[in-house]
């Protein structure tokens, strides 16, 4: 039997450090991560997307939704990537690669999601791999609905605004909802 021994970590600011002596690292909430990729990340709004793409050079739209979602409604000609492998959908040699995403780092692209915040987040670690040109769509397809811009079902048929609506709207159970007094 093979037997291995745990090697203490040491904060790097003081190498002779107890591992138990380093600061307890602070939590950061969903909410936060939103606000701080929104210092880097451009986003549009339903009507200025919609303007970009009825103008020439439009820019490449990425849905990460997951695909349940995109099954339900999607913004026709939207490129759909999970947001769950889009790092390996951005770089050459994956099974997930996009070749539109791996050769395209200078190329505009607007990322979009249910709400606005995946897509937000996703621009963000975009920048951070070299994309220049990505921005986010604020309020997401929940927005572009209440915009009554066109969106379709997943076999490319049009959408009215209130089925869209209906499929948009929040799922949260009663588990999911914060318990009282936490």
């Amino acid at each position: 039997m093979c037997k291995t021994s745990m090697v203490p970590i040491r904060p790097a600011d003081n190498p002779g450090a107890h591992p138990r002596d380093a600061p307890e690292p602070q939590m950061t909430r969903y909410a936060d991560l939103i606000n701080d990729a929104r210092t880097r990340v451009p986003e549009l709004m339903p009507w200025d997307l919609q303007a970009r793409m009825a103008a020439p050079g439009a820019p490449l739209l990425l849905d990460v939704r997951e695909p349940a979602e995109v099954a339900l409604l999607r913004l026709a000609g939207a490129l759909h990537v999970p947001r769950g492998v889009l790092e390996q959908a951005c770089e050459w040699d994956f099974d997930e690669t996009e070749p539109r995403l791996a050769a395209g780092r200078e190329q505009a692209i607007v990322v979009v999601c249910r709400s606005g915040n995946r897509s937000l987040l996703a621009a963000d670690v975009m920048r951070a791999m070299g994309f220049t040109q990505v921005a986010s769509l604020r309020t997401g397809l929940r927005g572009w609905n209440d915009a009554e811009l066109p969106l379709v079902d997943g076999e490319g048929r049009p959408l009215d605004a209130d089925t869209a609506e209906a499929l948009l709207a929040p799922r949260v159970r009663p588990d999911q909802r914060k318990p009282a007094g936490a």
